[in-house]
């Protein structure tokens, strides 16, 4: 099973405050350092999906790319195995014509359009799209109708949007929230907490059951977080997520839990979401070969072994930001953050595509990113490590 807390960031997911979340830390592993490939849903969740990088599966913009038509997805794999696949969605980001429908026999991707009467999935504007979108009531009920229906091996997919602008919960279960922002965060864990029970009541142990919860991009606050930089701190660009790639959007959280795998466990060292689909396959003993994640199975043994992985992400959104002309200098971006696992120390470069401009962070000694160097050296950035 498969639960995306969409734009949450992970010093929210983990501030003590979300019962839900804690409740799967407590069964499962926690990644305390995750580092997502892109900051915007659809490219983020391709990479989860398919443990590729955006340029193999094909979305590297918001608006203009379809998965390749040559990649196997997750569900895919996993209905051939003969799991049952069903999912509920609930932005524009995941509907069908991205082709993350692929693999699931149930794909509801239903929402509304926006109040103005537009179709939310030809607006760019990463905020009005939030506007449309199922709220986590109605995600749980119809994820539950599918699984009451199913009576063998089943691949779940419960996408929760409610933590996206306009941060307005619809009620307040979390009277310790600092912002709007948590609260809406506190409102998709609260219906977690009711989805979790309500699997439990149907007869499925969470214990028995592989469970990955995860997001697919934090969100970038203007000042309600130390570590923000949009709006009046130097990027007005940036309306939450998309343009840019500091920790504020690329910093998630990642919780699996398995039968076998330790529980309550937290993993310091560095990982990528383009690991999850790879570790799936890995845990379920399926072929995972060619993928650009690598499985995280050699942190589920004794003394969590594993090293940390050189984290890749790309954002080519602000091409499509910048065609109204407001933000014509506006580049797309790619970054590398490492982690020195003997020495603590966390580093980031990220790459101004198309110019000479290179900017480097200490994360050690600056870990909010507001002390880079400014560098210039050749145009293109790496290949996606893998």
């Amino acid at each position: 099973m498969f639960i995306s807390l969409d734009t949450v960031r992970a010093d929210v997911a983990y501030s003590g405050k979300m019962p839900g979340i804690e409740s799967l830390r407590r069964g499962g592993v926690t990644f305390r350092q995750a580092i997502s490939s892109v900051p915007f849903t659809p490219a983020s969740h391709a990479s989860v999906f398919t443990g590729l990088q955006p340029a193999r599966h094909g979305i590297r913009h918001l608006l203009r790319e379809q998965l390749d038509a040559g990649v196997t997805t997750l569900a895919e794999r996993l209905r051939s195995a003969g799991y049952a696949t069903g999912a509920v969605v609930s932005c524009p980001g995941l509907n069908k014509w991205y082709g993350m429908n692929r693999g699931f026999d149930h794909y509801d991707d239903e929402i509304p359009r926006l109040p103005d009467g537009s179709d939310p999935l030809t607006t760019p504007d990463v905020k009005k799209r939030g506007l449309a979108l199922k709220r986590a009531p109605l995600v749980v009920d119809r994820a539950m109708d599918w699984l009451s229906r199913q009576d063998g091996p089943f691949f779940l997919f419960a996408h929760f949007f409610d933590a996206h602008w306009p941060y307005e919960p619809p009620e307040d279960f979390c009277p310790t929230a600092a912002n709007p922002y948590e609260g809406e965060v506190a409102y998709s864990d609260h219906y977690l907490q009711i989805m979790l029970r309500r699997i439990e009541e149907m007869g499925h142990s969470l214990e028995d059951t592989l469970i990955v919860c995860f997001s697919d991009h934090g969100e970038d606050l203007a000042g309600w977080y130390p570590n923000d930089h949009s709006g009046s701190l130097g990027h007005p660009y940036e309306e939450g997520h998309g343009c840019l790639l500091f920790d504020a959007t690329q910093h998630v959280p990642l919780i699996i839990s398995a039968p076998g795998l330790p529980s309550g466990v937290e993993v310091d060292q560095q990982v990528r979401l383009v690991d999850i689909a790879p570790t799936v396959l890995d845990l379920l003993g399926m072929d995972k070969e060619d993928l650009d994640g690598l499985s995280l199975a050699e942190f589920f043994g004794p003394g969590q072994e594993g090293a940390s992985r050189p984290a890749y992400s790309e954002t080519y959104y602000p091409e499509e930001r910048r065609a109204d002309g407001q933000y014509p200098d506006l580049t797309p971006l790619a970054a590398v953050r490492l982690h020195d696992d003997d020495h603590d120390g966390r580093r980031k470069v990220i790459w101004h595509i198309g110019t000479d401009t290179v900017e480097t962070y200490d994360l050690r000694s600056d870990p909010h990113e507001l002390k880079g160097q400014t560098l210039s050296a050749p145009a293109g950035p790496p290949a996606p490590p893998r």
